[in-house]
């Protein structure tokens, strides 16, 4: 696995797009999120159809269509220097097809961020644009309004990278060992979704993998993880580090999945690095070369995840 090409860090001043790939956006959280970009001095540029909201599948802020078009449009606007995502929920895997990736490309690289459901988008980028990309709160998201921590990380990332180069963990290694890789990763659900279709890679191989999820019992982690092993997906993996695992049941009961599922690859596995859907979540960057040790609980990055 190489790494990817890292776009350059903003600056004062610089127009960043927010669209709505996902789930609906709301109004009132879209806006205290512009304000705050605002506030780090900042041009944010709503999309035109970032507040729709589809009829009648209301999971989805409007037509797939119309969602890709903004996410394209954003893109490809040569005054745009990054697209931040305002939300997840569903519906990126609807429009990761619909978007002319031949034009994307010829737009030359920015820094793209989002979470969750844009686990479809990150591996795209990859993939299609072999560009780093970064996993990080949404601009109408609870945790980026309401949360300094995850305001101040994701500031640094955008502005000073070389400041936030190491995660460290708030737990302790599931599996000991320290290894060497290209970071890769994001909801697990998404990945397991994801695994076979266009635009997403067909194994971990080499890769630092960094996996979280939202609302899914141990079993249900369990049977992502299996699938994952089932299909080679896994094979080849240099190490494995965690995030939050909210509203997946009690962690002690979460915990012996994990450590029974991942233990078995015979690499550092790495738990709570405070990313993903967490208050107060860290921004990580995939596609950056990395050490994970699992003695120090410390994921750090080889460079700064933008240039």
């Amino acid at each position: 696995m190489k790494e990817l090409v890292r776009p350059s860090r903003l600056a004062p001043g610089a127009r960043v797009a927010v669209v709505a790939p996902s789930g609906p956006v709301a109004e009132e959280r879209l806006q205290a999120g512009l304000d705050l970009l605002r506030g780090w001095d900042l041009d944010p540029v709503p999309a035109p159809h970032v507040l729709d909201r589809h009829t009648p599948l209301g999971h989805l802020a409007g037509g797939d269509a119309d969602r890709a078009a903004d996410l394209q449009r954003a893109w490809c606007d040569p005054s745009v220097d990054a697209v931040l995502c305002a939300r997840g929920g569903y519906g990126a895997q609807r429009v990761v097809d619909l978007l002319d990736w031949e034009a994307m490309r010829a737009a030359g690289p920015k820094v793209f961020v989002g979470f969750s459901d844009h686990t479809t988008l990150h591996e795209a980028f990859a993939v299609r644009l072999g560009l780093v990309t970064l996993y990080g709160p949404v601009a109408a998201g609870v945790d980026f309004v309401k949360s300094a921590r995850a305001q101040q990380h994701l500031r640094a990332t955008l502005f000073a990278p070389e400041t936030v180069r190491t995660l460290t963990s708030a737990g302790t290694a599931l599996a000991p060992g320290r290894a060497r890789g290209v970071t890769l990763g994001g909801c697990l659900t998404l990945l397991t979704t994801g695994y076979g279709t266009p635009h997403t890679r067909s194994g971990a191989r080499g890769g630092l993998l960094l996996i979280e999820d939202v609302g899914e019992r141990p079993y249900a982690v369990d049977r992502a993880l299996t699938q994952l092993l089932r299909t080679g997906w896994l094979d080849g993996v240099a190490g494995v580090g965690l995030g939050s695992w909210d509203k997946c049941g009690p962690y002690e009961e979460l915990r012996p999945v994990l450590a029974d599922r991942l233990g078995a690859l015979g690499v550092p596995v790495v738990e709570e690095l405070g990313f993903g859907h967490c208050e107060g979540a860290v921004t990580v960057p995939f596609g950056v070369g990395a050490e994970l040790d699992a003695e120090t609980g410390t994921l750090t990055l080889d460079a700064p995840a933008l240039r």
